[in-house]
């Protein structure tokens, strides 16, 4: 049965009894409505709960009736750093009250002056209701016992749902990182709590602390969960309406912050795991047996995340569970400390808190030992979802709803690899620094790229659609601070570079220089980029610029490096390639007809060229030409390339082209003609005549990045796809319940991590066996990836509606550019052709 409020409070404990004249005196002039004098005035304490003590306060008022407000304090005496701030438990609760429908008491005032009563202390109103001490609610009846557990998880998303920003909690915690600051602080509080003079420490409790440092969820640092957070949510902290079976009242705003709010979800289920009585501790009803009317752990946690918009936690639930334990057993060690000294505030239920943080200590490894705690995925799916959903969920998180489908502030989907890959082994598993470089760029995109698209896309559709926007520049100085720069160079690369302009380079050489990466491990972050359309270019990682750095790297002198390279690995220019050209068919580059000829110490260009892409952004310093220095030499021998300044007179940019409507600005697309421009002969790129052996060397690396890119966009186009048939109803039910929807969607997987494995393999080919030996795999990926991102792409654009064609989401510029890779990746039919070759080639050996 559940216990009155008014039920829970005794006689003030001596070591909590203050001057209560002094109190009275306050209240009288700080609370609206108190009383001045009284005939009548008595001060209680409440018994229940262990940290701040919490007082009645009962005055008659004229007429004879009785007013009854809470007042909470800090304890007197020594305390641990950052405990009982009672001044934040005033704060957050103002703030809920005055701008939320949080079900919270009402506060009238704070006073932190400690001549007062001793201590700071603030004044709130008292809810009279239901308080349940025993989770397993007996005595109530299975209905109402499974709506008093769905008023729990009511009131926990209402509490999460609250925005910070807008209520002025904005700054009331660090936002990232919350579990792996917490089990820092508990650990110190605990050492604290059992230092010399005080309880023996355990040691399996130190034990705890280093198996919870090596497990904390990616999802943490990345803030992705983050939001208020109340730090110690349990159903006894809750007041229930006296005969509604609704919160009225939330309590013990103790630990409450900003942070991972899975932890409140955890705590709020530890009695499913540990029963918890002031004289013992037992096991939870999980193990017991759950009353009747009672959720299982995983309806409840289903329901929360249903409430709440929130993604299954899947096998972090074990580590949010631990740390809860973990906390709790700091607490009580913390609580049993303070009873030696005399100050705890819970009375006699303090002298066990000793024995039962040993007791929650002991639990956590149990819970640890356990192969689970919850299934896989959520237990509310119907059964035929359910059956497909290891499909589903290969890579995604599919049960969180967003609000904005271009700008997903959900949990990225890429955890789930994260988990996947750093638990697996086989020949496409990253090293440990690699998965590193993976987490840090998911949590860049998820806290600055998917946040600005909508920027971006406003102003690449507006009247400055031509200039850059602000943003972009202050992003790229923070990828360079976050090591997220260049991270395309391959290792060889970059050590040629380093031979030839040590000397030269900054101090951030090794920055500009990138990680170090191999073409197989730049794979893994590259589909990460692709995931939207304006990440590449923040990492100094889009195209051309990539080929074209590529090309210097490579080829350049040290002069030529000197003069471009450098500006372009320092993202301070951008450059652009031009080789098509509209009179011919330039998939076969032995058509070229722009002319270079040589004059003196200069070169002559003369020509047209379109789809140079990149010549329209502002930033645009060089272009890398290719066309005929010899028409009369053997085919492949005509062909030169040459570095030209793009202000040199002669160039004309005459148009921008869009692609499918796109013009892609500020980035552009231009057709260009050049009209006798002069450039001095020094800027020819290894020799005249070696353009198809530098066109070959380009096509490999900068047009596999086309491919790992296209992964990305189809990751992208999955999750919005999912998310969107999981949340919209035709016909009576979900989408996600259609039966067409369910094998499409598994085929859509089943072709995307074909696509993904062939663009890996070709990636680790080009690493081992060089870029001849190599072509083949890469043209077979050159293929598959576009055509794979298209029917991804072109699926997610059908389940979206008519909003998949618009501009409202990100996929209709995800299948424009998916599309134009198919011809400017080199035609497939190109690609094709050189896989048959290859192969016939085979047959005749």
């Amino acid at each position: 049965m559940a216990s009155r409020t008014s039920d829970l409070v005794g006689q003030v404990h001596q070591a909590h009894s203050f001057d209560f004249d002094a109190l009275f005196r306050y209240a009288s002039v700080n609370v609206g409505g108190f009383p001045v004098s009284s005939s009548s005035f008595t001060v209680s304490q409440f018994g229940h709960g262990q940290s701040n003590p919490t007082f009645l306060m009962e005055v008659v008022g004229g007429g004879g009736s009785v007013k009854r407000y809470v007042v909470r304090k800090k304890p007197a005496g020594k305390l641990l750093q950052s405990a009982h701030a009672v001044e934040r438990e005033y704060q957050v609760l103002r703030a809920l009250g005055l701008h939320t429908q949080v079900p919270v008491p009402k506060v009238f005032c704070l006073c932190t002056d400690p001549s007062v009563i001793g201590t700071s202390f603030y004044i709130m109103e008292y809810l009279e209701g239901r308080i349940f001490l025993d989770p397993k609610l007996p005595g109530m009846t299975p209905d109402r016992r499974t709506a008093i557990y769905r008023a729990i998880t009511v009131a926990l998303a209402a509490l999460h749902h609250a925005d910070v920003d807008s209520i002025g909690l904005g700054k009331y915690g660090r936002r990232d990182n919350y579990c792996k600051r917490q089990i820092e602080r508990w650990a110190k509080q605990y050492t604290a709590s059992t230092s010399e003079g005080k309880p023996e420490g355990n040691p399996k409790m130190f034990e705890l602390i280093d198996w919870l440092r090596q497990h904390v969820p990616l999802e943490d640092s990345r803030a992705v969960t983050t939001g208020l957070v109340h730090g110690d949510f349990r159903i006894d902290n809750l007041v229930f309406h006296p005969t509604e079976d609704r919160v009225i009242g939330i309590l013990d705003w103790e630990l409450s912050t900003l942070g991972n709010q899975m932890c409140d979800v955890a705590s709020s289920c530890l009695p499913y795991i540990i029963d918890l009585r002031p004289d013992r501790l037992d096991e939870g009803f999980e193990v017991t047996g759950i009353p009747e009317g009672i959720p299982s752990e995983s309806e409840y946690l289903a329901e929360y995340c249903s409430a709440a918009g929130k993604p299954w936690p899947g096998s972090a639930w074990k580590f949010y569970v631990t740390f809860c334990l973990f906390r709790a057993a700091s607490i009580f060690a913390g609580i049993y400390s303070r009873w030696i000294m005399g100050n705890a505030s819970g009375g006699d239920r303090a002298k066990h808190s000793g024995r039962m943080a040993n007791s929650l200590i002991d639990c956590a490894w149990t819970v640890i030992e356990q192969k689970s705690l919850v299934p896989e995925h959520p237990p509310s799916a119907s059964e035929k979802i359910q059956a497909v959903l290891p499909l589903l969920c290969n890579k995604l998180f599919l049960t969180h709803r967003i609000m904005r489908t271009k700008c997903p502030k959900a949990q990225d989907w890429g955890e789930a690899e994260d988990q996947s890959l750093s638990n697996s082994r086989g020949k496409f598993v990253p090293r440990k620094e690699v998965l590193e470089l993976r987490s840090r760029l998911i949590k860049f995109m998820e806290d600055h790229i998917y946040p600005m698209e909508d920027e971006f896309s406003k102003r690449a559709n507006s009247t400055l659609r031509w200039t850059v926007h602000p943003e972009e520049e202050r992003l790229k100085e923070l990828a360079k601070k976050e090591g997220l720069w260049n991270l395309f160079i391959p290792a060889d690369s970059a050590a040629r570079a380093r031979k030839l302009i040590s000397r030269i380079l900054s101090d951030d050489a090794p920055n500009l220089l990138g990680a170090g990466l191999s073409n197989l491990e730049y794979g893994f972050l590259c589909e990460i980029m692709g995931r939207s359309v304006c990440a590449p270019q923040v990492f100094n990682c889009g195209a051309p610029d990539t080929g074209n750095m590529e090309v210097l790297l490579r080829y350049g002198n040290k002069e030529q490096l000197h003069e471009w390279l450098i500006p372009l690995l320092e993202g301070k220019i951008r450059s652009a390639f031009s080789m098509t050209e509209p009179q011919v068919a330039s998939s076969d580059a032995t058509n070229i007809e722009c002319s270079i000829k040589r004059q003196g110490d200069s070169y002559i260009i003369n020509g047209k060229k379109w789809w140079t892409s990149g010549a329209m952004d502002p930033r645009c310093k060089l272009l890398i030409v290719m066309g005929k220095t010899d028409f009369t030499a053997p085919i492949h021998k005509q062909q030169s390339m040459i570095l030209v300044d793009i202000q040199t007179p002669g160039i004309h940019i005459k148009r921008p082209l869009t692609v499918f409507g796109f013009d892609d600005a500020p980035h552009g697309h231009a057709e260009i003609s050049f009209e006798n421009v002069c450039v001095p002969a020094t800027n020819i790129l290894l020799g005249e005549g070696r353009g198809f052996e530098i066109a070959q060397g380009r096509l490999g690396p900068g047009r596999l990045h086309h491919c790992m890119r296209l992964i990305g966009a189809a990751e992208r186009g999955m999750q919005l796809m999912v998310q969107r048939a999981l949340n919209r109803r035709v016909f009576g039910k979900l989408i996600a319940e259609q039966g067409s929807f369910l094998s499409d969607v598994a085929k859509c997987r089943v072709e995307l991590e074909q696509a993904r494995l062939l663009v890996l393999e070709a990636a680790d080919q080009l690493d081992r066996l060089g870029n001849k030996k190599a072509r083949g795999t890469i043209a077979m990926a050159k293929v598959a990836a576009p055509n794979m991102a298209l029917k991804v792409l072109d699926m997610a654009m059908q389940v979206h509606g008519a909003a998949g064609l618009s501009s409202d989401t990100v996929l209709a510029h995800l299948w424009a550019t998916a599309r134009t890779l198919r011809i400017a990746d080199g035609p497939d039919e190109v690609h094709l052709g050189t896989i048959a070759k290859l192969e016939l080639r085979k047959a005749k050996l």
